[in-house]
């Protein structure tokens, strides 16, 4: 959840805007709030017999690593419709289990990999002059990928480590940038918040604020670059199973982004974002990020 200066705007019309980056985010830090902590133990969503286990495993670790392609489409002057495609979902999760048990035992044997849910965004530019742009945004997210897949007891596995959620979701989004300096040093600001539903597990995820805000500057040099800092903040409450709050899900997170963008040739840039936590707060226990890291390519044909 940032801005990567690449695909925030309006596409010009007839112009096509892809968009392919990689991100890595491991997850190994556990905490109660916003403490750090020697152990999460985290609950079990039961989906065979609809209940919630409490206290089920003990996490320690999440490498999350995700692909994404963003396609971007100028409709008009104003109009443009973005596609979000994460074709590769890879999570190594370990964790001891029946935690408490004299059958506790560790596993690694319990991640998942796949498709992901498929996000169709279109975009409105409202207001256009030479310092000001500012972008509304409508959009679906599509049950695309798999959120049913077992783990090595044969039973569903955990709902956030799934490649998708199994549910339709509407998100809405706006952007804006002001010139400072046009072509040279902007501010912008963004947000957006998708709205989610239950999915036929009777699961459902809680809804999810992204705001962003940060400032890029124009390096003048052969090819150029541009240089950018940014605050990223996340917010989502419990998520939902029949009807009851799911333990150990939801909170909010706030990170410190520096990232690069560099033009290597007309209208392909190769761009990298770290995103470092400032504060961290997880509802319960849970595993946090030490660091995000994305990295990508952009082109517009």
């Amino acid at each position: 959840f940032l801005v990567t200066g690449t695909q925030d705007g309006i596409a010009n019309p007839g112009q096509i805007i892809l968009d392919l980056s990689y991100r890595f985010i491991p997850m190994d830090q556990p905490q109660r709030g916003s403490k750090k902590v020697s152990e999460a133990i985290v609950p079990k969503v039961d989906f065979e017999d609809g209940v919630i286990l409490p206290g089920h495993h003990r996490e320690i670790r999440t490498n999350n690593e995700l692909a994404q392609l963003d396609v971007s489409f100028g409709v008009t002057p104003r109009f443009a419709l973005t596609m979000s495609i994460p074709f590769l979902n890879n999570r190594l999760h370990e964790h001891f289990d029946e935690v408490g048990e004299p059958g506790e035992f560790f596993t690694r044997q319990d991640g998942t990999s796949g498709f992901g849910d498929i996000r169709l965004i279109g975009k409105y530019a409202l207001w256009v002059s030479t310092k000001h742009l500012l972008v509304g945004g409508l959009g679906v997210k599509t049950p695309t990928g798999e959120f049913k897949l077992l783990d090595s007891e044969g039973a569903i596995n955990e709902p956030t480590i799934m490649p998708g959620t199994g549910s339709w979701d509407a998100i809405v989004s706006a952007y804006y940038d002001y010139q400072v300096m046009p072509h040279q040093l902007d501010v912008f600001l963004s947000s957006s918040y998708q709205i989610n539903t239950e999915n036929d597990l009777n699961y459902k995820f809680g809804n999810t604020l992204l705001v962003n805000a940060g400032t890029s500057y124009l390096i003048a040099v052969k090819n150029p670059a541009t240089i950018s800092l940014q605050v990223n903040m996340r917010h989502a409450p419990r998520d939902e199973f029949n009807g009851e709050e799911v333990p150990s899900t939801g909170g909010k997170w706030v990170y410190l982004t520096p990232g690069v963008k560099v033009d290597v040739s007309s209208g392909t840039a190769l761009y990298t974002h770290v995103q470092l936590p400032i504060y961290q707060f997880v509802n319960e226990e849970n595993l946090v990020p030490r660091y995000g890291l994305i990295i990508g390519v952009s082109h517009a044909f």
